[in-house]
């Protein structure tokens, strides 16, 4: 079966985003049982933990359901930078009376030892964020029954990754929360919103899209479609679920915020992400690209994310969301899929009154 006939195949059209820190087991197995595509977020997960979640999610459905991968680089910053770094972050350390940490020994699981057990996994869909797999990687997880796609944030990303035979490209627009997927050009040039950046890689290569990035309910969806997405990938929508697994401050955050909130930022992680803006971002904006890339960075503020968590200050913590939060609503992630299906169904059919029997003029 190819991804597409997958993608066709399924009852509702729509993933859930692999989302570290966020999603859950239990939140892709709602998605899965419910007729979606459920992910796990496994890009901070050892490799030795990758096969057991694996087949602990398979052992509970025979629905279709994907692992995620984040192609974080090698990370060997010298002395200097790191106590450069943690220098920065002494007085937010400080403020919520925690120690400052020592250098880390390691900043990230090891990529390809992640690889390796994925590929071991099987899992029957995997997709990748921040890079792209030589062509021999690609073939060995189809070699392994598992279908391959490919994170882009412009056509020259996609381009790369049909090139290495990935079976589907998502296209992760502006819009999108989290961490931007860029790996070809610089952040401005990788902008581009979810609509127009799915219609341009359908023109761009033969591979099914699945179009992600600031949509909220079955009208993004439905949109999605038909544009000519094979699916559609929501996220933030899923964080006030009852399997949601970001913090009490995180969602009370997403409740309180406004229309326009989020932002952009590299301070938490070195690397540029969507969230909402709070005196974390606004207070270190000017030291932005001082900050260590990431991994490194989002090591080294990991502690600070959780103390602040436990304390309940959402004015440290990464609050990754994307744009329309304010449309996101709380329940079960399996009955908001059904849902959201409903909604597209409706709106599909108020495009098909409004455009039946009429006919191009000229």
């Amino acid at each position: 079966m190819t991804l597409r006939a997958l993608l066709d195949g399924l009852p509702i059209p729509i993933l859930q985003a692999p989302m570290v820190g966020a999603s859950s087991p239990e939140m892709a197995l709602a998605v899965s049982r419910a007729g979606g595509l459920g992910s796990l977020g496994a890009g901070a997960t050892a490799p030795d933990a990758i096969g057991p979640q694996v087949d602990a999610f398979r052992a509970q459905t025979d629905a279709p359901f994907g692992v995620n991968l984040l192609m974080a680089p090698p990370a060997a910053p010298g002395a200097e930078v790191v106590d450069k770094a943690l220098e920065r972050l002494a007085p937010w350390y400080a403020a919520l009376g925690e120690p400052l940490p020592a250098r880390p020994n390691s900043y990230a699981p090891d990529f390809e030892a992640q690889l390796e057990a994925l590929i071991a996994a099987r899992p029957p869909v995997a997709s990748f964020t921040f890079g792209v797999l030589a062509h021999a990687q690609v073939e060995r997880l189809q070699a392994a029954g598992t279908h391959v796609i490919g994170t882009a944030t412009n056509v020259s990303e996609a381009r790369a990754w049909a090139a290495a035979g990935a079976d589907g490209i998502c296209a992760q627009g502006f819009e999108a929360g989290g961490h931007r997927g860029h790996f070809l050009a610089e952040l401005d040039a990788s902008l581009v919103g979810t609509m127009a950046l799915t219609a341009l890689i359908l023109d761009a290569v033969d591979l099914p899209v699945i179009a992600a990035g600031g949509m909220m309910d079955g009208r993004g969806v439905a949109a999605a479609l038909a544009l000519g997405a094979s699916a559609a990938q929501l996220g933030t929508a899923f964080l006030l679920s009852d399997q949601t697994a970001a913090s009490q401050p995180w969602r009370q955050a997403i409740v309180a915020a406004g229309d326009e909130s989020t932002r952009l930022t590299r301070t938490f992680t070195g690397r540029y992400a969507r969230g909402i803006e709070n005196r974390f971002m606004r207070e270190t904006k000017a030291m932005e690209e001082e900050a260590p890339a990431y991994p490194v960075q989002n090591r080294l503020t990991q502690p600070l994310r959780a103390a602040a968590a436990k304390a309940g200050d959402p004015g440290m913590i990464s609050l990754w969301a994307g744009q329309a939060m304010r449309l996101a609503k709380p329940g079960d992630a399996g009955e908001m899929v059904k849902h959201w299906w409903a909604q597209a169904a409706e709106a599909a059919d108020r495009l098909s009154a409004r455009t039946g029997g009429r006919r191009p003029v000229g």
